[in-house]
């Protein structure tokens, strides 16, 4: 979400309402609530017209909504390298290293066991 240019955040924030289902979106209106925008509606037209109006918090707004798309992506099957696919080509190189340097991690904190 961060390497996504201001210009491009509400058309981003749109796209992303458009593949959530009305929990999601129910979800996300308490969220707004939370930033005290108003009394929020469950419906896409009224969260993208009050997506600017959360300034400083918009691009965690987004990171809200790509996490239920995420899920909902993954609840359908939908393969990690097709998700890669989609997100690697927007990254930064650095933002590139640091996911590849935290995946690495995690698959050797996986294999090598933990107190977990």
């Amino acid at each position: 979400m961060d390497e996504i240019p201001e210009p491009e955040l509400v058309g981003q924030y749109s796209r992303t309402l458009a593949a959530l289902d009305d929990n999601d979106l129910s979800m996300l209106a308490a969220w707004h609530a939370s930033m005290e925008v108003g009394q929020p509606l469950a419906n896409r037209e009224f969260l993208v017209r009050v997506f600017p109006t959360l300034g400083e918090n918009r691009r965690e707004a987004m990171k809200i909504a790509a996490g239920f798309r995420g899920d909902d992506a993954f609840d359908a099957g939908v393969a990690e390298e097709q998700a890669l696919q989609a997100v690697l080509p927007h990254l930064s190189r650095e933002s590139a290293e640091l996911i590849v340097q935290e995946a690495l991690e995690l698959y050797c904190w996986d294999r090598l066991g933990s107190e977990n």
